[in-house]
């Protein structure tokens, strides 16, 4: 027999309650009192029998081991087939314990009437509980759900169970007119996407929660977009599955971030070729602290290549990503190496003891206003930093290398998009003499990344504002740090070696859109509770950025998102005679750097205000 816990045995206990009670009523209402008296003794063995039978099979079906409060329709299918057969059982029995015809249509009778009490004894302890949440909910949030599909549906079923949310639900928002008017779990269909801002004002709705999963991108950011404008406050419903292998309960919400309002068409991947890729080879990540670096290397991982070595300069990010990554993967083999890409001694031991097979360079110098400001930084860490570990690439025997550049590269107005751009340079040179494969992956803006305007857009909204816009005009294309990830990895297995891969960014967003929907997501109007200021375009910032360049040819990959460019290259004498001429400058007046790399990079054009500031410090010298 099957062990059953005190409140089973309780319910056991009616159950038997309901088999005496169900018997004894029709018995005394077919017979006369005196009659029945005399009779109901010989029907004792009959009831015995009956709620013994209905005890042991519902122990047998497990109905016991379910919490009744929240069943589903399943659990009462059991629950009703258990009975079922509790009473062909029970009648079987009863024929051969009773003594007169008269006890088989009772036995039948009674079995029906024991089914009722039984299943509806249980649903009254689910109303009876549904009703006591309900009078308990005096603060809920009236609340719009945005679907009246299953996702809706689950989530109103979760409502009733789960004392977290804390939700009115004051109506459904479906664009399908079959569903009007019909209701769910109490909750009615409303309207569709044009009556949302409607209803929010004659509602008074609080939140409106958003469940539907079967959208595409571009109708999901629409339909959003119109959540948003109503100024509510405005949370997903997490989908069931949403992603494989990280599957959360139905009433997973969360609030709605700016990449949901932004046109993604969601990635995919030919994983059996990255599989093939990574699977039992030794990788380096440089850079692997930072944004991109740290999410190649949560990427790189679930491929599971024999060593994963992640290298940075910077100790405190590299040390959380070492904990994160051996708690997760406590099998992988994780190496992690403090290092420096300027110092190309120290990379040969690097290189020299692990011998990777694949490296993905994504150490750099990235924020355009501080390398305006120190441009001999950029030298040092993107151009030189970069010849070092490919070079060591190069002696090592590597079988790939992996440069992570920039759109800023194409047509560079400022030091670090120039300084990229000559890394581009560097790797196509070398491929010409060397079995590594040397290619470059280029892509715009991360959301989220450490030089990324989003937390900066966050942290002004916090402090109540203003939200600083350089241009009311400037554009940027964004793409979230795991699809960035993913594309470059996708990019590097179709590498053969010399290609620049150009990762389609979708649509470009306008800076001061995405100012205001921030602050629309955060409750606020724009320019009213938070002011947004332009500040005028900084040293070396563009209107608009550019993924490819002119002279350069575009072919389509197998993925409709990955494009390979073909720059012009160079000799490696002319090479090496362009970083000498770099390195003789590397500490001089900034200007002098600047020329420099004009001469090297002859689409990176230097402002007129870079030079004028140095007439005016020439001036301003020799008059002192």
């Amino acid at each position: 027999m099957k062990k059953i816990n005190m409140w089973s045995k309780i319910l056991g206990v009616f159950d038997i309650a309901f088999c005496f009670f169900s018997y004894m009523v029709l018995f005394f209402f077919i017979f006369s009192w005196k009659t029945g008296v005399v009779k109901f003794g010989g029907g004792l063995g009959v009831i015995a029998v009956t709620s013994l039978v209905y005890f042991l099979v519902l122990i047998w079906f497990d109905v016991y081991r379910t919490n009744w409060v929240y069943a589903n329709s399943r659990e009462y299918t059991t629950l009703l087939t258990a009975c079922t057969v509790s009473a062909a059982i029970s009648i079987v029995l009863g024929l051969i314990v009773g003594n007169e015809h008269i006890y088989l249509k009772l036995n039948v009778a009674s079995n029906i009437v024991t089914t009722a009490l039984v299943c509806a004894f249980r649903f009254f302890l689910r109303i009876s509980y549904n009703l006591t949440r309900t009078k308990d909910r005096k603060d809920a949030k009236k609340a719009l759900i945005i679907g009246a599909g299953s996702l809706a549906m689950a989530f109103l079923r979760d409502l009733q169970n789960n004392d977290k949310l804390n939700y009115e639900v004051v109506g459904l928002i479906d664009d399908d007119e079959s569903k009007m008017n019909i209701s769910l779990h109490g909750a009615k269909v409303l309207g569709n996407r044009f009556d949302i801002d409607r209803i929010c004002k004659t509602m008074d709705v609080e939140e409106i929660i958003f469940a539907i999963y079967s959208l595409d991108n571009s109708a999901k950011t629409k339909l959003l977009d119109i959540c948003s404008n109503t100024g509510k406050k405005v949370k997903i419903l997490q989908s069931m599955a949403s992603n494989l292998g990280d599957v959360g309960p139905v009433s997973a919400i969360r609030d709605v971030d700016i990449e949901d309002l932004l046109e993604r068409d969601p990635i995919v991947l030919d994983n059996t070729l990255i599989q093939g890729d990574i699977f039992g080879k030794t990788v380096l990540v440089t850079g692997a602290g930072g944004s991109i670096g740290s999410e190649l290397c949560r990427q790189i991982i679930k491929y599971n290549p024999e060593k994963l070595i992640i290298l940075d300069i910077y100790e405190n990010s590299l040390y959380d990503l070492q904990n994160e990554l051996e708690e997760q993967y406590p099998n992988q083999n994780i190496v992690a190496l403090i290092a420096s890409v300027r110092d190309k001694a120290r990379l040969d031991i690097v290189f020299g003891r692990h011998k990777p097979d694949i490296v993905f360079h994504a150490a750099a110098h990235k924020h355009v206003p501080l390398m305006e400001d120190s441009p001999c930084e950029a030298i040092k860490n993107n151009i030189l930093g970069t010849y070092n570990v490919a070079l060591c690439a190069k002696e090592f025997g590597v079988k790939r290398f992996v440069l992570i550049s920039t759109d800023k590269a194409v047509n560079p107005t400022n030091i670090m998009g120039a300084s990229k751009r000559m890394c581009e340079m560097i790797i196509q040179t070398l491929q010409k003499n060397s079995t590594t494969e040397f290619v470059a992956v280029r892509f715009g803006n991360v959301l989220g990344s450490n030089g990324s305007v989003i937390p900066r857009f966050k942290k002004q909204i916090e402090n109540g504002g203003p939200i600083t816009v350089t241009h009311p005009e400037i554009t940027r294309f964004f793409m979230t740090i795991p699809e960035a990830a993913q594309l470059v990895l996708q990019a590097a297995a179709y590498a053969k070696g010399g290609e620049i891969f150009v990762l389609d960014m979708g649509k470009p967003v306008k800076i001061y859109d995405l100012a205001c929907k921030m602050i629309i997501l955060s409750g606020l109007v724009p320019n009213k509770d938070i002011e947004i200021k332009f500040t005028g375009l900084r040293q070396g910032e563009k209107l608009y950025e550019e993924l490819l360049m002119n002279e350069e040819g575009l072919l389509e990959t197998k993925h409709n998102k990955i494009f390979i460019g073909k720059p012009i290259d160079m000799e490696i004498e002319e090479l090496e005679e362009k970083l000498s001429r770099l390195k003789s400058v590397i500490n001089t007046n900034g200007n002098e750097i600047k020329k420099i790399v004009a001469e090297v990079v002859p689409t990176y054009h230097i402002f007129k205000r870079d030079l004028e500031t140095e007439h005016n410090e020439n001036t301003v010298l020799s008059a002192n």
